[in-house]
């Protein structure tokens, strides 16, 4: 989808069709007023009617003989009062979603031109075109011949903008969009490869791409260099496939030098049939998806590059399959961690903590000053909070803020669980220095109590996304299958580090 910015009034515009927004709240907008009388009153028959209030995400095509445009699509975003960048970004998807099929070859969209508070044009711009974007995603390489899908969006879209604008301004906003939307395509590529394609070795040799379009260094370590290093928490999970794991490391130097850099640690299991402990065949399929903290970890450390943001930063993607065999890990086995800490396996589908846990350790050898962790980690996420929310620990109220601060602003929210001391008693040993499952109360609380084990001294916060990595119903920026969860909220993230806000 090409993306440009023009200087035009909206109901002055010549195109295929011009995409408004409405407050459920503010039908007092100029733009809809004089819409409404070039109508003869359309707009107002159709609040009385009901077909068009103005609540978030509800549509209205029109087609009008008096204008330019030869349709107008009317798109909610409930009340202004409450409204932010995320009913900006949802409206831009509701447009994109509603105008699939059309044939329509461009659109012009004024969205962004509507007054929300708090927010500036810049920033309007930037969320808009996210939301376009996204919304236009599709994940259809392996469909072929008549079985592609039909109707495909615009393929130009055209903002308009105010006369006055500061078009330099908008313009990065524009470009810094586009990369966003680039970083969350990449993520949702690499968890929605299906697992006969995606092994560590696939998931390695993507991230060696990214960092060369990015201009980062990435580093690979095989089997053997894993063992060496003595990562027997990896190697453990590993051991119950054929593919051979890989830890990949990821490097991106853009502060300062001697500047300590901000990690972040993505759990890369390319397919988690639960090992011994094996899942209930009922969508197993969609495991798949348990790497989709690794590719966000990849596609934001791309996006940093892209961006140029002045920031250092490691990435530590731990990538292995997790599947029942003769040699893989049982429970009641002791495993050796890098940290050397022993782990007692209480339940073999409780791995993503396990490479977490040796990931964790390796990082340290860059002396980070935030390490952010983003893992499918616990099904006890997605009975917490279902599926319209990660949740956040650690044991940095600071970083938790930012990060949940992020989040908002993003539209990928965080909702902080407690990591009191108590539960650790949860993750006690009788043979080991730990054990791997603290059983089912407060499930997602014990995976985090279990991951501070290996990281004391460091600032540290971990990201559960187990409830909204994966998507069963389609919402208007967010196709079913893979979200790409967790890219735009850590980038985010960094560019307000870069600013030096914490």
């Amino acid at each position: 989808m090409k993306l440009t910015l023009r200087i035009a009034e909206p109901l002055k515009t010549r195109t295929a069709c011009l995409v408004l927004g409405a407050f459920a709240d503010r039908w007092h907008d100029p733009l809809l007023i004089e819409l409404d009388r070039q109508l003869d009153g359309r707009l107002k028959e159709a609040r009385r009617s009901g077909e068009f209030t103005g609540r978030a995400n509800e549509s209205l095509l029109l087609q009008p003989a008096t204008l330019p445009a030869r349709r107008i699509l009317l798109v909610g975003l409930g009340q202004r009062s409450g409204a932010g960048l995320e009913q900006l970004r949802q409206a831009a998807g509701t447009a994109i979603g509603q105008l699939r099929g059309k044939r329509l070859a461009e659109l012009s969209c004024a969205l962004h031109l509507l007054d929300l508070p708090g927010t500036t044009p810049a920033a309007r711009i930037e969320a808009v075109t996210e939301g376009l974007l996204l919304a236009g995603y599709r994940f259809d390489r392996y469909r072929t011949g008549d079985n592609r899908p039909k109707g495909a969006g615009p393929r130009s879209v055209t903002l308009l903008l105010a006369r006055g604008a500061n078009r330099p301004e908008l313009e990065k906003a524009l470009a810094t969009a586009q990369v966003l939307a680039r970083a969350v395509t990449l993520a949702r590529d690499l968890v929605n490869e299906p697992g006969n394609i995606k092994s560590p070795a696939y998931l390695a040799e993507q991230a060696v791409a990214a960092a060369a379009e990015g201009g980062f260094l990435c580093t690979v370590l095989g089997r053997d260099e894993l063992a060496r290093e003595g990562c027997g928490a990896l190697l453990g999970v590993a051991q119950g496939s054929v593919r051979e794991p890989r830890l990949i490391v990821l490097e991106y130097q853009g502060g300062k030098t001697g500047v300590a850099p901000i990690a972040l640690v993505g759990k890369g299991v390319v397919f988690d049939a639960g090992g011994i402990s094996l899942k209930p065949a009922e969508k197993m399929d969609e495991m798949k998806m348990d790497m989709a903290g690794g590719a966000a970890t990849i596609a934001t450390c791309l996006a940093a590059a892209l961006l140029k943001l002045p920031v250092n930063l490691v990435g530590v993607i731990p990538a292995v399959e997790n599947l029942p065999s003769g040699s893989a890990i049982r429970p009641g086995d002791i495993l050796t961690s890098l940290s050397g800490q022993t782990i007692e396996i209480l339940n073999t589908d409780a791995e993503g903590r396990l490479i977490l846990a040796d990931a964790l350790t390796y990082v340290r050898r860059f002396q980070p000053r935030l390490v952010v962790d983003i893992a499918t980690l616990t099904g006890a996420c997605i009975i917490a909070l279902g599926h319209h929310a990660s949740a956040v620990l650690g044991n940095d109220p600071a970083l938790v803020k930012a990060l949940r601060q992020a989040g908002e602003q993003t539209g990928e929210r965080l909702w902080e669980l407690p990591l009191w001391a108590d539960y650790d008693q949860q993750i006690n040993s009788d043979v080991a220095d730990v054990k791997n499952t603290g059983g089912r109360p407060a499930g997602t609380i014990t995976a985090a109590a279990f991951l501070q084990r290996f990281t004391k001294g460091l600032h540290w916060a971990h990201l559960d996304i187990a409830g909204t990595a994966w998507i069963d119903q389609a919402r208007p920026c967010h196709p079913k299958g893979a979200s790409g969860v967790g890219v735009r909220l850590l980038t985010g993230f960094l560019r307000e580090q870069a600013h030096g806000k914490r």
